[in-house]
């Protein structure tokens, strides 16, 4: 379901979340779990389309984790921000962990970024999904300052529509400056399978996996429940790839 753009600080959405977000917690000390030795390979560079998303790193990687995001989610904006650099640095490089993004289909706006995320090569995936999110309150704050008339025929969300909403809002501008061409762009968002995909994939995760708020996680193959930003993930994860010590000394 795609709803209408709401006059506050923020879209009101089919999913919705409430949670504080503190301090980013960092991974730089020696002696937090999370620390690994340099690896052979730098897997946080493979990214690959799936069924449903986009997967990041090392496909055979012993710990598979979905991130269920929203880009017009303030949460969503802040986690990528303050979890993605610490998840890349020291569990996607050195192919410990990979991690599937799945976008979360809340209203016609993200729809249209979601295209847009999803327009051009594989690679660029993760680009293109920072300079979003690390943005979002400059043009989110720009559609919602639309006139109400203006956001009457964005929430179409048909191909003119959504065209039109990256014009407006200047999201075209962001692939342009990445190389991409104006007709390369108006191609992605005139793919109206590829938009129906997108809105059918978030409501199979929704099926499956029953997401309540965004961001949400699933952690090899099960949702974490009340977990919806980086200080609730960190120690899970952290839990998840602490050194576990034994008789043999072994991880």
């Amino acid at each position: 379901m795609i709803v209408r753009l709401a006059k506050t600080a923020a879209f009101a959405g089919v999913l919705t979340i409430t949670a504080s977000v503190g301090a980013q917690q960092g991974l730089s000390n020696p002696q937090s779990a999370f620390e690994k030795p340099p690896a052979d390979k730098n897997w946080s560079g493979d990214v690959k389309r799936t069924e449903r998303g986009f997967l990041i790193g090392n496909p055979d990687a012993d710990a598979s984790m979905i991130e269920f995001v929203s880009y017009t989610c303030s949460h969503c904006a802040t986690f990528a921000q303050q979890g993605d650099p610490a998840i890349d640095l020291t569990l996607l490089v050195p192919g410990e962990m990979n991690l599937e993004v799945r976008s979360v289909i809340r209203n016609y706006l993200d729809l249209t970024v979601s295209m847009l995320v999803a327009c051009g090569d594989p690679k660029g995936f993760k680009a293109r999904h920072r300079d979003f999110m690390w943005s979002q309150s400059t043009w989110l704050q720009k559609a919602i300052d639309s006139p109400q008339s203006q956001q009457a025929i964005w929430q179409r969300a048909d191909k003119a529509a959504r065209v039109s909403m990256a014009a407006a809002l200047d999201l075209d501008d962001k692939l342009i400056a990445r190389g991409a061409s104006t007709s390369e762009i108006n191609t992605c968002l005139s793919d109206e399978k590829a938009a129906q995909a997108l809105i059918d994939n978030a409501n199979a995760d929704r099926a499956e996996f029953a997401v309540q708020g965004t961001p949400s996680f699933a952690l090899d193959g099960q949702l974490l429940k009340g977990v919806h930003n980086w200080q609730a993930l960190y120690p899970v994860l952290s839990q998840r790839f602490a050194p576990r010590s034994g008789p043999d000394g072994g991880l």
